[in-house]
C-alpha cells in the first residue's frame, strides 16, 4: 500500500526525486564493482526488508543461507569495546564484539575526521531477529572486525533510543534501494553524509551477490582511490534530501474536504481488504492498529452525519479483523499479548517478538471495539493484553519496558537460540503436561498436529519442525460438539490448560531477552491504551497502571527546570533528549488521563509539554513539526513525517493534541499551529489519504470540532458517577470531557469552564454538552444525558 504511495511521491513531488538518488547510488555501485561482478543493492538487501516507505523488520529467508546465532551475543571472555559504557540493551549486546564500535557522538565523528576514514553506521534494536543474525555472522567474526577496525570508524545506533538518526538514514536507504528494514547498514563520509547503504548483508558472497566482507573491502578501496568523489556524492545526496523536505508541495486547507478524503481512505481499505482472513494485505500481515483506529473513528463520524451505511463497512472490516487476529497464532494464547506480525496471510505463524507499541495500540483498538459492540471477546482480549504487559513488561516503579525478543533457548542447557522456542509446542509435550480432557480440548481447538502445524514455507531455517503454533480453528461450541462435551467443560479445560502450559514454560524454558529500555513515547501510547481500557472496563487497577506510568515518566524522564523530556531510561535516564514522538504521544496520554480522573496536574503538565514541543519542533515557515530539534547538528537534514508506520505519525497526534488541549486551556496559538499543520499536510493527505490515516482522523476532529461534555458538581455523588460511566461507555470520536471546578488550573485558563464551575446548580450534578462554541441547556437527569449521548 505504502509502496503505491511512494511511487506517486516519486512522480509528483517536486525537488528531489528518488530516481535521482538511485542514479547516484548506481554511479557509486559501478565504481564498487570489480571484474565481472556488479554490486546490486536491491538484490543483496534481501532479508529484513519491506516496501518502500513502509519500514518493518520482516522474517524472511536469507539467500542460500541458514541463520545461526549463539545462545548469548555477549561473549564476556572478549575484551569489551566502547559500548560497554552505554545503557541501551542493544548497544550492550555488541559491547564484546571484536569490532571497535563507537556510540553515535562527537568522539566517533572526530576520529573519522582525524584518521580520514569513512564511517560504517549500523542501526538496529535489541529484539530484532536479523540484527542477531548479522551480529553472529559478521560482527562477532574476527576477519570482518579486522577490516572494519582498519578501514572504518564503526558506529552502532539503537534505533529506538535515537530515532532521529534512524529516520534520516532510513529515508536515504529507502529512496536509493526501494526498501528498508533492520539491521540497516550505511556508509558515511566523516561529515556524516551517506554515500551507500542497504539493510542486511550475508557474511560471504552468495552467487553474484557479494557478502559483507567483499562489500567492506570494495568500499575501503574506493575510499582510498577516490575519496573526493564519495565526499561529493555525499554532499549532493544531503542537498537533494534537503530539497526533498523543503520543496514538497504545500498549500492551504481552504478547499480541503475532510469527510470526502476520509471516505477515499475508507474506500481504499475496502478495495484491499482480505474478506477471508481480515487485514489489508497479503503475507506478511501486520496488525496495523493505526488503520483500524481510523476506520472506527470514521464509523463514529459517519453516525454523527447520519450516514450509517458509509461507516458500517468500516466498522465491519475492523471487527472481523480483530476477531481473526485474536484467534490467530499472532496472539499468544498461553502468555497473552500479541507478536509483531504474521509471516503468512492467515495470522498463523508469527514473527515472535513482542513490542510495547503494538500492545498499547491494540489495547486501544480492542477497547474501542468493545465500547461500540459490547462483544465480550473484545473485552477479554483487552484484559489479556493488560495481563501480559503488567506481568512481563512492567518496571517496579511503573514504567513499561520496550519489548521481548523473538529468539530464545529451547531448554536451559541448549546452546543455540531459536525463534519462537518459548511459545511453540509439540503434541507430545501438550499430552504430557495436560490431563486427558485438557489435551483433547487444546489439540482440537488450536489445530495441533502430531508432526506440527507449521507450513515449511513459513519455516525457512527449520526451527519449527514438528512444532505447533496455537491458533483457534473453531469456536468453543464447535469444539464442545466435536468432543461431545458441554460448552462449560471446554471453557474450563482450555483455561486450566493455559495456566498449566504457562507454568511449564516458566519452569522448563528460558525467557526470551527483554529490552528493559523504557521509552517516553511508547509509554505515552500505553497510557492512552490503558485509559481507553479503563473507560470501558472500569477496573481501578487499570487506571492505576496508567497513572503510575505517567508518574514514572515525570519522575525519571522529565526535566522540570527546562520543561523538557528525555528519550529513554534503562537503569537510569539517558542523556538523549526527547524527540517529537516523545512529546506528542505523552501529551496525548496526559489529556486522556485528565478526561478520566480530572486530575488537573496532567493538563498543566500537558500544557507545559505542548509549549516546549512548539518551541523545539514547530516549523514556523511551512507548518508541521520536525522530528528532531534544530540544535542537534549531527542530524544533517531535519525531516517531517505525515505518514503512519507501526506507530501513528507524531504530526497527526500533535494536530489532535492541539485541538483538544487548546480547547481545554483556551490557547489561541494552538489553533494557529493546528491550522498550519493541516495546511502543510493537506495536499499529501488529499492525494494519498490511505498512507496517513491518523492525520485524516485528526482532520476530521478539526472539521467537526470537539464535542465538549462539561461536568459540574460533586465527583463523589452517585449520580455524577453514573454520568461518568455513561460518558465513558459512549463511543463519540470527537468527545472531550472536562470537569468544571470553582478554582484550579482549567478554571484559570478557560473562562467558560470557570463560569460553569462557579454557577450554582441547585446542588445537583450537572452536565453540559457544548458544540460549535455553544453549550446546551444543563442536564440534571440520567435518562436525559443518556438520550443526549445517543447518536
Amino acid at each position: 500500500m505504502r509502496q503505491v504511495f511512494a511511487s506517486h511521491l516519486k512522480k509528483q513531488w517536486t525537488g528531489i526525486r528518488a530516481p535521482k538518488l538511485q542514479q547516484r547510488l548506481y554511479s557509486i555501485t559501478s565504481v564498487l564493482q570489480r571484474g565481472s561482478t556488479r554490486y546490486d543493492v536491491p538484490a543483496v538487501a534481501t532479508s529484513c526488508t519491506a516496501p518502500l516507505l513502509r519500514v518493518n523488520a520482516c522474517r524472511q529467508p536469507l539467500p542460500l543461507h541458514r541463520a545461526f546465532h549463539s545462545a548469548s551475543t555477549l561473549n564476556k571472555a572478549a575484551k569489551p569495546n566502547r559500548l560497554i559504557n552505554e545503557k541501551s540493551p542493544y548497544l550492550l549486546q555488541h559491547a564484546h564484539n571484536p569490532v571497535d564500535w563507537y556510540p553515535w557522538g562527537k568522539a566517533a565523528f572526530d576520529m573519522a575526521k582525524t584518521e580520514n576514514k569513512p564511517i560504517f553506521l549500523s542501526i538496529g534494536y535489541s529484539t530484532c531477529h536479523w540484527c542477531h543474525v548479522m551480529e553472529h555472522e559478521s560482527f562477532e567474526n574476527d576477519q570482518v572486525a579486522e577490516i572494519l577496525n582498519k578501514h572504518f570508524v564503526s558506529i552502532k545506533v539503537d534505533r529506538e533510543e535515537n530515532p532521529g538518526v534512524d529516520k534520516l538514514y532510513m529515508t536515504y536507504v529507502q529512496l536509493t534501494t526501494g526498501r528498508g528494514g533492520w539491521p540497516m547498514s550505511v556508509f558515511l563520509t566523516p561529515d556524516l553524509q551517506p554515500f551507500f547503504g542497504a539493510t542486511y548483508f550475508p557474511p560471504d558472497d552468495v552467487g553474484s551477490h557479494p557478502g559483507f566482507k567483499t562489500v567492506l573491502s570494495r568500499v575501503a578501496k574506493v575510499w582510498q582511490d577516490s575519496p573526493d568523489a564519495l565526499r561529493q556524492n555525499g554532499q549532493d545526496t544531503i542537498h537533494q534530501l534537503e530539497s526533498y523536505v523543503h520543496s514538497r508541495p504545500t498549500g492551504t486547507s481552504d478547499d480541503f474536504d475532510a469527510v470526502k478524503i476520509a471516505k477515499a481512505a475508507c474506500d481504499h481499505y475496502k478495495s484491499v481488504f482480505d474478506s477471508t482472513q481480515g487485514g489489508f494485505s497479503d503475507a506478511p500481515k501486520f496488525p496495523q492498529p493505526v488503520q483500524m483506529n481510523f476506520l472506527l473513528d470514521y464509523f463514529g463520524y459517519s453516525r454523527q452525519l447520519n450516514k450509517d451505511d458509509a461507516g458500517k463497512d468500516a466498522l465491519d472490516m475492523v471487527l472481523f479483523t480483530l476477531k481473526k487476529i485474536a484467534d490467530g497464532g499472532i496472539h499468544d494464547h498461553v502468555g497473552g499479548g500479541f507478536h509483531r506480525y504474521s509471516t503468512d496471510k492467515n495470522w498463523h505463524v508469527p514473527h515472535f517478538e513482542k513490542m510495547l507499541y503494538d500492545q498499547a495500540q491494540l489495547l486501544s483498538t480492542y477497547s474501542t471495539a468493545y465500547q461500540i459492540t459490547k462483544d465480550p471477546l473484545f473485552a477479554s482480549t483487552a484484559k489479556d493484553i493488560i495481563s501480559y504487559i503488567s506481568r512481563d513488561l512492567l518496571h517496579p516503579q511503573g514504567g513499561f519496558y520496550s519489548a521481548e525478543d523473538a529468539d530464545s533457548l529451547p531448554t536451559f542447557d541448549a546452546q543455540t537460540k531459536l525463534e519462537g522456542a518459548f511459545c511453540v509446542w509439540t503434541q507430545s509435550e501438550l499430552e504430557s503436561v495436560l490431563d486427558a480432557k485438557q489435551a483433547q480440548a487444546v489439540i482440537r481447538h488450536y489445530g495441533v498436529k502430531p508432526d506440527g502445524n507449521v507450513d515449511p514455507a513459513q519455516d525457512p531455517h527449520m526451527e519449527l519442525v514438528n512444532k505447533n503454533v496455537l491458533t483457534s480453528q473453531e469456536s468453543f461450541q464447535e469444539t464442545a460438539d466435536a468432543l461431545n462435551i458441554s460448552l462449560a467443560e471446554v471453557e474450563t479445560a482450555l483455561e486450566g490448560a493455559k495456566q498449566k502450559l504457562w507454568n511449564y514454560r516458566m519452569e522448563h524454558r528460558p525467557r526470551p531477552h527483554r529490552d528493559e529500555k523504557i521509552l517516553t513515547s511508547w509509554n505515552g501510547l500505553m497510557i492512552t491504551g490503558l485509559v481507553k481500557a479503563y473507560q470501558v472496563l472500569h477496573d481501578p487497577a487499570i487506571l492505576d497502571l496508567a497513572s503510575n506510568a505517567a508518574n514514572f515518566v515525570r519522575k525519571e524522564l522529565y526535566q522540570s527546570n527546562t520543561k523538557t523530556l528525555l528519550r529513554s531510561y534503562c537503569q537510569g535516564p539517558s542523556t538523549i533528549e526527547g524527540f517529537l514522538d516523545d512529546y506528542s504521544y505523552m501529551i496525548q496520554g496526559l489529556i486522556d488521563l485528565y478526561e478520566t480522573n480530572y486530575d488537573e496536574r496532567w493538563i498543566q503538565w500537558a500544557h507545559d509539554l505542548q509549549n516546549t514541543q512548539n518551541e523545539l519542533f514547530f516549523d514556523k515557515e511551512a507548518g508541521g513539526y520536525f522530528t528532531v530539534q534544530e540544535k542537534d547538528k549531527s542530524i544533517l537534514v531535519r525531516l517531517k513525517d505525515e505518514q503512519d508506520g507501526a506507530e501513528p505519525s507524531p504530526n497527526a497526534i500533535s494536530l489532535k493534541n492541539l485541538v483538544r488541549l487548546g480547547t481545554i486551556v483556551e490557547e489561541g496559538s494552538y489553533v494557529t499551529n493546528a491550522q498550519s499543520t493541516l495546511d502543510w499536510s493537506s495536499m499529501a493527505m488529499a492525494r494519498f489519504p490511505y498512507a496517513m490515516p491518523a492525520l485524516v482522523t485528526s482532520s476530521l476532529l478539526m472539521d467537526h470540532g470537539p464535542k465538549q461534555i462539561v461536568l459540574a458538581g460533586n465527583p463523589n455523588d452517585e449520580s455524577m458517577q453514573t454520568y461518568q460511566q455513561l460518558i465513558d461507555q459512549a463511543f463519540i470520536p470527537n468527545k472531550l470531557v472536562i470537569q468544571a471546578k470553582g478554582s484550579g488550573y482549567v478554571h484559570d485558563k478557560n473562562a467558560l469552564i470557570a463560569k460553569i464551575g462557579t454557577q450554582e446548580q441547585n446542588g445537583k450534578p450537572t452536565a453540559f454538552i457544548c458544540e460549535n462554541f455553544t453549550c446546551g441547556l444543563p442536564i440534571q437527569d440520567v435518562k436525559q444525558l443518556k438520550k443526549s449521548l445517543e447518536l
